[in-house]
């Protein structure tokens, strides 16, 4: 089955987000995402209930998609599927979908990497989000520095050691008795807070370290995580309602320190590559000051692209325009496709 050009729809499952889009020409028509609530209570997402979740909702999203975008199946010209990496049970319910849906109508279906999908959610609202650029991909579950020269060309300059920066941001969010997900909940508690008042570590921000030495361009956040907590621990044993009193600049000097690094390494890319245009992707885009503190560190010759919130997170606009762009380029996948939790970037180098 060949890709005549035309709508292309999207489908995303990887963890707790149901989503659906329809995509022509690196335009959203159509776009409908469910966000599951039922895993609030426990703190984190499980695994079971998500791919349950997924099942119950996934053909009245894709149908409510179709809806908003005036076109009827028969309209398509292709499908794009999240194939990984992800939870293995959510992946495959919107994987055995795509798949029984493509060969229902004939249409050919591609399977995507969710993380270079989130790369393409900045082309669909900024035509200038174009390679070469350095990309900074940051998640609950990745923490990236890449090089791209060009689409579907990628030279990974750094990636976490242990925790990716989102979890970490879920973790303190946790251990400071606020809610999930929880870096949007740790920016807001931040605003009433006051960084710098407790000093915590900027892991792997070693002045001496060059270009060529192994910890240069990569992450690490457990340090980070582990000190929070401790410091957490400390002030609950100071006595009753400390914590109270401390928690927003808990909170701020966390984020800061989160950012900071981020932002620090992701410099240290755009020096290297004498790239100075650099695209955000991932859940923990969407976090302001890191949006504000690269910005301003590119001024004034530099540019940088970040998505939305809505394309920030889980979504499955950005599976449309990725898999528009493979499937025009003449690529598809069978019906042998499978989901992949630990599926290898692309044409990484």
């Amino acid at each position: 089955m060949s890709f005549r050009g035309g709508p292309v729809l999207g489908i995303e499952s990887s963890c707790d987000e149901t989503s659906a889009a329809v995509v022509s020409e690196g335009r959203v028509t159509g776009h409908v995402i469910l966000s599951q609530d039922a895993h609030a209570v426990f703190g984190g997402v499980v695994p079971e209930i998500a791919a349950r979740q997924h099942l119950v909702h996934i053909d009245g999203v894709v149908a409510q998609t179709l809806d908003e975008a005036g076109i009827k199946p028969g309209d398509l010209a292709g499908v794009g599927v999240t194939a990984g990496p992800g939870l293995v049970g959510a992946l495959l319910v919107g994987l055995n979908w795509a798949k029984g849906f493509g060969y229902a109508l004939g249409l050919p279906v591609v399977g995507v990497h969710h993380m270079e999908a989130h790369l393409y959610a900045n082309s669909l609202e900024s035509p200038d989000a174009t390679p070469p650029f350095v990309a900074l991909l940051v998640s609950g579950g990745h923490t990236l520095l890449l090089y791209a020269p060009e689409w579907g060309t990628y030279e990974l300059l750094g990636s976490t050691r242990d925790d990716a920066v989102g979890e970490a941001f879920d973790k303190v969010a946790r251990r400071l008795g606020l809610g999930f997900p929880g870096g949007p909940e740790i920016e807001k508690l931040a605003r009433q807070g006051l960084a710098g008042t407790y000093g915590l570590p900027r892991p792997m921000l070693s002045t001496r370290e060059s270009p060529g030495d192994a910890g240069y361009f990569d992450f690490s956040f457990s340090g980070l995580k582990t000190a929070t907590s401790l410091l957490i621990a400390e002030i609950e044993q100071a006595g009753t309602g400390d914590l109270d009193a401390a928690r927003a600049h808990i909170a701020a000097e966390f984020q800061a320190a989160a950012v900071d690094v981020l932002v620090t390494k992701t410099m240290r890319a755009v020096e290297h590559t004498g790239c100075r245009r650099v695209l955000l992707g991932g859940g923990v885009a969407r976090n302001g000051p890191l949006r504000e503190k690269l910005a301003a560190a590119l001024e004034p010759a530099g540019s940088m692209f970040a998505p939305s919130p809505r394309l920030s997170t889980d979504n499955a606009a950005m599976v449309a325009r990725l898999a528009e762009y493979r499937l025009a380029a003449g690529q598809s996948d069978g019906l042998d496709l499978n989901a992949d939790p630990a599926l290898s970037f692309p044409g990484l180098s």
